[in-house]
This record gives structure tokens, sequence and C-alpha cells, in this order.
């Protein structure tokens, strides 16, 4: 492949990549608003129902890439919203552990499942080996979210961040892709 062709490519990768987590974003926020929860919110369920049982606060955190100010926070509105019950550990009664709670967490699945199934169809087409690359390419996603997570929350980004002038007045000009 050409220098040119593999740019040309890039930069489809690029446009392609900002349209699907535009997307993706735009279709979190609506789930989240038709089960009447923050996008966060709606997320941490997901991430506590994989998670296999109760966690800490501290686990929602390191899940979330929140602090755990925000984490107790969220937590506190699952709470309220029913989706989660605090409990004490049966090992160690000084500890606070989060669980789901089951028909909410139903419930989240039942919407789901109304709108899963135009998701899965998109997988029927592509090859085991194609699946098994796009599998691939989400776990290298997922481990690189996490790690700009932190460089965001880090304390010398912040700092870098200050030094930097203010920005100016939006020119209405695209936003400059991503690398």
């Amino acid at each position: 492949m050409s220098a040119n062709a593999r740019a040309r490519l890039l930069d489809e990768l690029s446009t392609v990549s900002r349209r699907y987590l535009a997307s993706y974003a735009l279709f979190n926020q609506a789930l989240a608003d038709r089960l009447k929860l923050y996008p966060t919110d709606m997320q941490c369920v997901n991430l506590l129902s994989l998670e296999g049982g109760p966690v800490t606060t501290g686990r929602i955190a390191e899940l979330t890439g929140l602090t755990t100010g925000s984490a107790t926070r969220l937590v506190d509105r699952l709470e309220k919203a029913g989706y989660v019950v605090r409990q004490r550990d049966a090992d160690d009664r000084r500890r606070v552990l989060v669980a789901t709670v089951p028909e909410k967490v139903a419930e989240f699945g039942r919407v789901w499942d109304r709108l899963g199934g135009g998701w899965y169809a998109l997988f029927d087409e592509p090859a085991d080996d194609e699946l098994a690359l796009v599998i691939g390419h989400m776990r290298r996603t997922v481990d690189l979210s996490a790690e700009q997570i932190a460089r965001l929350r880090d304390v010398d980004f912040q700092e870098a961040d200050e030094d930097r002038p203010e920005p100016a007045e939006p020119s209405g000009e695209a936003l400059p892709s991503s690398s």
C-alpha cells in the first residue's frame, strides 16, 4: 500500500471514528434518558453487572475513572434510583460494598434486548477472523481510554493546560482530527 493510500485511509479512519464516537455518545444519552439516569450512571450499572458481585466504591472509581468523591455521589444517585444497594462486607464489617439490584438490572437488560437485535445483526456478515480483529481493537481501545482518563486527571497534565493561552473565539471551522 502506498503512503498516499495509507494516509487517505487514516484520514477516513479519523473521520469515521469521530462519527462513531459521537453516535455512541448520543445513543448512550438517549438510552440513559429512557432509563431516567445520567449516562455515566447507566454505564456504571453496565460495568457493575460485569463484575460478578458487590464491589467497593473505590472499585467503582477505578472502573469509571472517577474520583472517589464523584464515585460516592454516583452510588448515591444509583441507590436513590433503586439500581444498587449498599451492604456491609460479611468478612470485614467495616467495609461497605455496592451491589446491583437484580430486578433493576433486568429492567436495564430488557430495554437493551428490545434494541439489541439490530446491533447483533451488524455481526452476521463478518467472518470469525474479522470479528476477532474487531474484538482486539475494542480491547485496545478500552485500555487506551483508561490510560487517557488517567492522563487527563493527572495533576501535571492539568498544570500544562493552565500554562496554555486562552483559546481564540470559535471560528466555525471543524475540529482538528484526533490521532
